[in-house]
């Protein structure tokens, strides 16, 4: 009898280091329990109000959550910390910029109708987190995409005249109906939400309860 693969929805945006690292944690669990599964990714947006020239990251997550300097740069440190054991390389730098994502979701969902959303997410993840490249140019978007071996015209011709953005809006707006409100936020077999990065052990122990339910 053939094993039915876990569904894995992944709410998530590529501006937030703790969705990296949330994934990062549960690959580790999944590959350490050999749980058959499949993934989605969906859209969310942290900062769907940010301007086109973004803002510095320091700054943003300081007038947000109302964290001093010296807590945004310990948790600068422990996320660097986390991502290196993870095979994550977190660069943080002054100069960071937060930027709106919307562009970048529907980039996602383009190369998710090839079969390539997976491989685009970890791509703009590094792009963002690890080489500080500017996610809300179209140029860089485009130019991410043809360096996994998308067609880099034909993803700019898709940011440019906005294909699939009402489409992502729905997305979007689906998971908020579901009270979806910050992320990474983890459903499994579509009934069963985890939020926030949760670490191996825990994401392991959610797998071996999952595996050893009853299906129905």
């Amino acid at each position: 009898m053939t094993e039915t693969p876990l569904r894995i929805d992944i709410i998530s945006d590529v501006m937030c280091p703790w969705c990296i690292i949330g994934y990062r944690q549960l690959k580790q669990a999944l590959d350490e329990t050999g749980t058959a599964h499949e993934l989605h990714w969906h859209p969310f947006e942290l900062n769907p109000e940010m301007p086109a020239e973004g803002q510095n990251m320091r700054e943003h997550i300081i007038e947000k959550y109302g964290s001093s300097p010296e807590q945004s740069e310990q948790s600068r440190a422990q996320m660097t910390a986390m991502g290196e054991a993870l095979g994550f390389d977190f660069r943080f730098a002054e100069d960071m910029r937060m930027h709106n994502t919307f562009d970048a979701h529907q980039l996602l969902h383009w190369a998710g109708e090839q079969g390539r959303k997976h491989d685009l997410k970890q791509a703009l993840f590094r792009a963002h987190f690890t080489d500080r490249r500017d996610l809300s140019d179209k140029a860089v978007l485009a130019d991410v995409a043809g360096e996994i071996g998308l067609d880099r015209d034909a993803a700019l011709a898709v940011l440019e005249d906005q294909r699939f953005a009402e489409i992502v809006r729905d997305h979007e707006r689906f998971w908020l109906k579901q009270g979806i409100q910050g992320v990474p936020a983890v459903v499994f077999d579509s009934q069963h939400l985890v939020t926030g990065a949760q670490g191996s052990e825990n994401y392991a122990r959610i797998l071996a309860h999952l595996s050893q339910a009853p299906t129905a």
